[in-house]
């Protein structure tokens, strides 16, 4: 007898959210962000067992536990050196790193910049909303040098704020956007074409916090679209991030460069593993 196959269901954006009810703020621009994600997952028509998302600490890091896919909840700023243990040891998943802009470019700034140069096949998402919204509001990386409404910082840092998509470009990712909670259709389209790069693909979210940055509601008065023109240009690209205001929106820049891939090594199997840990 020929042999039945066996059809694959075809899911939906709803089938790869779990059944843990998210405890962002109301209004929080993550909710649009895991919205994104699941679309975008569907839309690929990634099974379930075939997406891993992998995070750090911090209100956006809360992700992974949000989705029903594999998913890991690490430590302070590791996460793009989990994501990218993972991808060495399965290559055959899809692998997409998520965060915010103080677990990323903070203490998690030194593996951002190594991700970028090292070029695994990631997606980076990194939910940016300028503050550490998890422990009450202090001043991020990204935060403007003059934000006063923190009692750490009531005269603002005075620290020039960090630039994630020209450090990105400097230290070799293959593909930067931009993309705004306030925007799920061209977000989820981002991300798609993200996780479809082959390569390490960082992705910036412009994502509110309402708690804390209340003022961030005018983003959706600022926000508009990336200039016309070459992606694939470093030069191009560098010229207009330094013209940027933070605000433009799209892709910035794709560019096919070599993926780093460590060699294969026939790895030791289940019970071989089970054996050296008796009970």
């Amino acid at each position: 007898m020929e042999a039945v196959a066996t059809a694959v269901p075809i899911l939906r954006a709803k089938d790869y959210k779990s059944d843990v009810h998210p405890v962002w703020c109301p209004g929080c621009g993550h909710f649009a962000v895991l919205a994104a994600l699941t679309k975008a997952a569907a839309h690929l028509g990634l099974r379930k067992e075939e997406l891993a998302v992998i995070s750090g600490i911090g209100c956006s890091s809360r992700l992974p536990a949000y989705l029903d896919a594999y998913g890991f909840h690490g430590v302070h700023g590791r996460a793009l050196a989990l994501g990218a243990g993972l991808k060495a040891a399965r290559p055959d998943l899809t692998v997409v790193v998520a965060g915010g802009d103080g677990d990323g470019f903070s203490i998690g700034g030194n593996h951002f910049l190594h991700a970028c140069r090292r070029n695994m096949d990631l997606t980076y998402v990194v939910m940016d909303n300028e503050v550490y919204g998890m422990t009450k509001g202090q001043a991020s990386p990204t935060t403007q040098p003059d934000w006063s409404r923190s009692k750490l910082t009531p005269h603002g840092t005075g620290v020039r704020r960090f630039q994630p998509a020209a450090i990105a470009l400097a230290a070799g990712s293959s593909f930067i956007a931009r993309g705004f909670s306030g925007d799920p259709t061209a977000l989820t389209k981002l991300l798609v074409d993200a996780i479809e790069h082959p390569g390490f693909a960082f992705v910036q979210v412009l994502s509110p916090c309402q708690t804390f940055r209340p003022e961030q509601k005018d983003w959706k008065a600022q926000v508009h679209p990336w200039p016309e023109g070459p992606r694939d240009d470093p030069a191009e690209a560098a010229r207009l991030i330094q013209l940027d205001d933070g605000m433009a929106l799209g892709l910035l820049y794709a560019q096919r460069l070599p993926v780093w891939r460590p060699e294969s090594t026939p790895g030791a199997t289940l019970e071989e593993i089970e054996a050296e840990f008796p009970i």
